[in-house]
Parts: structure tokens; sequence; C-alpha cells
């Protein structure tokens, strides 16, 4: 074969010095027909015909190539990796290698995109924003011990697409009111609301891709969007580096602080940390771009954030039917609501911390919202005896057994060991209970511990001590007496003055 070289100095010899093609065939050796063919070209570089040899592959080439095009259709996490596909084609009878195999996929791939026109996908267009105008949000999944237990959790990142100033707070679900709750305290932290916020199609704020841009955003998320005055924008489905910012800061979170996470008592703990932290990570992390840190820019930035107006109120609210137990559920766990609005309709408000429940436009009880990533248990119970105090009017009997009342102040227990020991013991004490309806809790333990501490637990004796207690009169001083009162005149006893007494009697 003629190498690049040897075709150079036969141009040369030709072209150049006017050499015959008979005399440039005696100097190199080759047939005059050779030498014609590359001057008649007239090609500086000699091409050859591309070598194919047999493979042990072949035989198997489409059974291959049906698979490749089966797993492309398949989701990510669904398809075969191309050793599977080589452990299966061993299975047929393939005696070659592995990298024979890759080699193919790696071909048919190319060929594939190069068919749909999609060899764009693996560019991107370089983003730039200004001060003030976006910012980038997504969840991940990260674990911590909490309340010494290995607990995975949902974190929602915010990231200030100009400064890169980020946030993060972590959360047991990733549902409307954590996602309101982190909007709420992101903007606090950030100082500000940018005029755009660009989000992936996720369940909470998308309840339907449509064609293009145009998404059908669920109704709650539209109002918090309404409520913080900024635009929504979404990205293409399955278009990460449309908000690559954030996507980064995920991966970056790992190593920064998941991976050096101390272990937390509670949630809120771990939170006040991670705020704080990434604070302080706004003062380390060089910008990039522009010169200066993190918190430089931000600082810079923060004059061109909207002011952060009153936190949105974030609840989801469900119609639920309180039970004749004066209870509600919620997620199977159960929560007790005044009994006065048993077996009625009422408003459950969903929080991302807290349950709330309205009756008739009026907030009726509170509670601590629990959730439980078992699925399998019959779940919680959480009570309020205050809850129960109009059906113990009618039944003082359920005073002793009650479940709600096993959790009474130590004080109201210690009044109903010695209450229940006298006739009518129950009816009394349900009485004394009743007297937190009217009055404060606090004063009405105080009464009542006041009344335990001077030996006389009874109901008149406790009402004696709050009134003095509510009406801010000290208490009366203790009467002290002698042990033996002695007369300054004894008396003397003389049988002689009845004896006068019959006598002027009988006389008148």
């Amino acid at each position: 074969m003629i190498d690049v070289a040897t075709l150079s100095v036969i141009r040369r010899w030709a072209l150049r010095e006017q050499l015959s093609i008979r005399e440039i065939a005696r100097r190199t050796g080759l047939s005059r027909n050779t030498i014609r063919k590359y001057l008649r070209v007239g090609e500086a570089e000699p091409h050859y015909a591309k070598r194919v040899s047999p493979s042990k592959l072949d035989p198997f080439a489409l059974k291959l190539a049906g698979w490749l095009k089966t797993e492309a259709g398949r989701s990510r996490k669904q398809r075969r990796t191309v050793k599977q596909m080589y452990v299966d084609l061993q299975a047929l009878g393939y005696g070659g290698s592995y990298n024979r195999v890759a080699a193919f996929a790696r071909l048919w791939h190319e060929q594939r995109l190069v068919a749909q026109q999609t060899t764009g996908r693996g560019t991107f267009v370089p983003l730039a924003f200004g001060p003030g105008e976006a910012f980038q949000f997504d969840w991940s999944e990260d674990w911590a011990v909490l309340a010494g237990v290995r607990t995975k959790l949902q974190v929602a990142h915010f990231k200030l697409s100009h400064s890169r100033a980020f946030y993060l707070r972590a959360y047991p679900l990733q549902t409307h009111e954590m996602l309101f709750d982190a909007h709420n305290h992101a903007f606090a932290v950030l100082g500000g609301v940018p005029r755009r916020g660009i989000y992936d199609n996720m369940r909470t704020a998308v309840d339907r891709v449509r064609r293009g841009k145009e998404r059908d955003v669920n109704a709650r998320f539209a109002a918090m969007v309404s409520h913080f005055l900024f635009e929504a924008e979404f990205c293409n489905p399955a278009s990460g580096w449309e908000k690559g910012q954030v996507e980064k800061n995920v991966r970056d979170a790992r190593h920064r602080l998941w991976q050096v996470v101390p272990p937390f008592p509670s949630l809120p703990d771990l939170n006040a940390w991670l705020e704080e932290r990434c604070v302080a990570l706004w003062h380390e992390i060089e910008h990039g771009k522009l010169p200066g840190t993190v918190a430089d820019i931000w600082t810079e930035e923060k004059n061109d954030l909207m002011p952060m107006p009153r936190p949105f109120d974030g609840f989801v609210e469900h119609t639920k039917r309180v039970s004749p137990t004066c209870l509600v559920h919620f997620e199977r766990n159960r929560y007790s609501v005044p009994a006065p609005y048993a077996n009625r309709p009422v408003s459950l408000r969903v929080y991302a911390d807290r349950l709330v429940v309205a009756a008739e436009g009026q907030i009726v009880c509170e509670h601590q919202r629990l959730i439980e990533r078992n699925h399998h248990g019959a779940g919680q119970t959480v009570y309020d005896w205050r809850h129960y105090l109009a059906v113990l009017q009618r039944k003082p009997g359920a005073l002793r057994n009650g479940a709600p009342f096993l959790e009474l102040p130590a004080a109201f227990k210690r009044l109903q060991a010695a209450l229940l020991k006298q006739p009518g013991g129950d009816r009394e004490m349900v009485e004394v209970l009743a007297l937190v309806l009217h009055h404060d809790e606090q004063a009405v333990l105080a009464a009542v511990e006041l009344a335990l501490e001077s030996g006389a637990a009874s109901k008149t004796h406790i009402l004696n001590v709050l009134h003095r207690l509510l009406d801010g009169k000290p208490a009366p001083a203790p009467v002290t007496s002698p042990q033996a009162l002695k007369l300054s005149v004894e008396p003397q006893a003389n049988v002689l003055r009845y004896d006068q007494l019959r006598e002027v009697r009988y006389a008148s």
C-alpha cells in the first residue's frame, strides 16, 4: 500500500518537476496504472477501503439490536445493562468478548441518535441571570439520625440563580404543606422574593403536563405563587439541566452537609443546624463567575429582591366527620375534638407540623402532627382531656377508666385519688375539672395544690382558694391559740342560787 510520504513524492515529481509516468514508476517501483490512479484523483492523502473482518457477534447482531431497541423504550431504572445482555448472549451460545458487545451497543446508540436527529442533547448553552431575576427549586432524599433513629428525609433545596446563595430544609414528606412551609422559611432566610421561580414538573405543583410549556398548575400552588408575587416556570420533562444550578447544589450538599451532619434529638433541631450551616457556607464558597464569595454577591443581590410579605398560610384542607368518640382520623392517626362537635362535619387544616380543626368559621382545636413511616401499625391516638369535659358532666363514672384522663396533670390525679375515697367523689371531681372551662388552668392547678397541702381536699375549699387567687387577696393569717385557756374569773359552784330562784318564782 502507498503511504502519504510516497504519494507526496509522486505528486511533486509529476506536477512540479514534470517527470514522466514511466520515470516515476522506475524510481518508485510502482506500476504506471497505480501512479495514474493517484494523480487522476488529485488527493493529497490516500484512502483505503474499510477492512471488514468477521466477528463471533455477527450471528447474534440482530438479536442484540432488538434487545437494545426494547430497552431504549423502558425507564432508566428498568433497563438491562450491556453486561446483562452479554450474559444473556452467552446463554444463547455467544463465545466472544464483552468488549465486542459494548462496542456494538455504542455504535447502535450513536446511529439511533443520528436517525432521530437528537445528537444535540449532549450540548448545552450557558445561562446567565441578573440580580433578583430567578431562583431554582428541587427536592432530594437524604438521611440523618433523629432521636437515635436513622431517618430518611425529603430535603427542599432553594438557590438564587445570580448570587448562588442556597438554602436547605428537611421534611418527612414531599407534600403541599411541606412545600409551602419551605418557601416561607427560604424567602425569609434569602432576604426576599425573586421575580421568577424555576421548578421541575413535581406533582405538588403540576396536575398535568401539556404540549410545550403549557401546564395545568395545582390550585393551592398557584395561590402560593400569587401570594409571593413571582412567576413560576417549569422545565421540560426529563430536562433537569434546565435548572442545573440547584441540581448541582443537591450533589454538592451531600459532601458539604449530609456526610458530616451530627445526630439531633428532633427535626426542628436539624433544620436550625442546616440554616446555620448554609449561611456559613455562603462566606466560604467563592462565587466562581464574579469576584468574591457567595455572601458578597448575595449582599448586592438582596437589594433587587422583593421584600418578604407575610408568610403564606400554607395548609391543605380536608373535610372530616367527627366520630362518636370525639375523634377525627388522618394518616392512620386519631386526634380528639371537643365533644359538642361529635358526629358533625369539621374542616381539618393540615400544616407541615400541626393540624387545626375548624368548624362554623372558628378554630376549634389544634394538635401537633404525627408522621409515622411504619404503614403496618394501628397508628396513634392523641387525646386532649379537656375535650371530654362536656361528656363527663353527664357521665361522671367515665372518669375512672376513661382513656383521655390518663394524661391528667399530677395535681388532678392526686385530688382524684383523694376524692374517690368519699361518696360522690366522682361528681365532685368532675365539677373541679370543669373549672378549667371558665378559669385559667394554671390557676385551678395552683388552687388544687394549695388545697391538697392544707389537707382539705374538697370542691368548696378549692373554690375558696381559687377565688382568693383570682382576686389577688392573700390567704388569711392562721389563728394560733394556746393549749389551754385560762379565765380571769374562775366560776364558783353555788347550788344555793337555784333555791333562791325557786323562792322568787313561788313568791310571784
